[in-house]
């Protein structure tokens, strides 16, 4: 099994960005999370990030076919990308939404998002553990061992 992890635009800065809104895990540790949890279940995880839309347009596309999942944090994205929403119509391969902030809890612009209603599941406001918990329910439900 093989699952692409997406960080969108400024999650780069995780670890010195409001660390009162987005804690004090960086990016790196939280791909380190992932691809230790997962190589104990023979699962690749491959992990990119990007501040701009059409690069994540781009691994989208280029992932079709070859994925048999995704966890995307869009960032800022969430709330304005139609195109990469429609990369994800497109190649048709299982997501989870994670956002480290209650995004339904903060500013009004931020309470729309272009992906939830499209994905697998939406963890929203658990902090950095969204994303553990995202590829938990992949193992938990999809992962055969066979």
């Amino acid at each position: 099994m093989k699952i692409l992890v997406i960080h969108g635009p400024n999650l780069n800065l995780l670890g010195v960005r409001e660390p009162e809104v987005y804690g004090s895990v960086t990016m790196e540790e939280i791909n380190q999370g992932l691809e230790a949890r997962a190589s104990s279940h023979d699962i690749h995880i491959e992990t990119f990030q990007s501040n701009a839309e059409h690069e994540i347009v781009t691994k989208l596309q280029d992932s079709m076919n070859k994925v048999d999942f995704i966890i995307i944090n869009p960032g800022a994205l969430t709330h304005t990308s139609i195109a990469i929403r429609d990369s994800l119509l497109g190649i048709g391969v299982p997501f989870y939404e994670v956002h480290i902030s209650n995004i339904f809890a903060r500013e009004e612009f931020r309470q729309k998002s272009y992906f939830s209603d499209i994905a697998s599941g939406v963890i929203c406001g658990l902090g950095t553990q969204g994303y553990e918990l995202a590829l938990s329910h992949i193992i938990d439900n999809y992962y055969d061992e066979k």
